[in-house]
């Protein structure tokens, strides 16, 4: 069984049926990298700021879709992370798209707080590299 396949697979604890699935006509469409993931970019809706990066598989993008809250799928903890659960730095989600190519979500948010997990606003504040002057090129 892939890696998609082995997270979407858990069971409703409440009922013992399986789990609801990701609409199968957005599935379809979704071009997903080896490990199940597509990319997922968070921007705050009403300024177009980019907030952060996370990877979301089928079933986060189930969750994002149906509950108003975004969640992904950690790579490195290995299980899936409703943004704000912990910190309190919610994202109330607008609206959701997909890329020309179906390979990338954007995720159009309400942002409560930092986005960022050090505490920055998001998570391209603290690392801006410097451009080459128009003569130097």
């Amino acid at each position: 069984m892939d890696t998609m396949s082995s997270r979407a697979a858990e069971q409703d604890p409440a009922t013992s049926s399986p789990a609801p699935t990701l609409d199968p006509a957005v599935a379809a469409r979704l071009k997903r990298g080896a490990d199940g993931l597509v990319p997922a970019i968070a921007q705050q809706y009403d300024t177009g700021e980019v907030l952060m990066l996370g990877w979301m598989d089928d079933e986060a993008l189930r969750r994002t879709l149906t509950t108003g809250r975004c969640t992904y799928w950690s790579r490195s903890r290995q299980e899936y992370w409703v943004k704000g659960d912990t910190s309190g730095h919610v994202q109330h989600v607008k609206s959701v798209a997909l890329d020309c190519d179906a390979d990338t979500v954007l995720v159009k948010v309400d942002q409560v707080g930092a986005a960022c997990h050090t505490g920055d606003r998001t998570c391209f504040d603290a690392d801006v590299l410097t451009l080459a002057s128009p003569t130097d090129q």
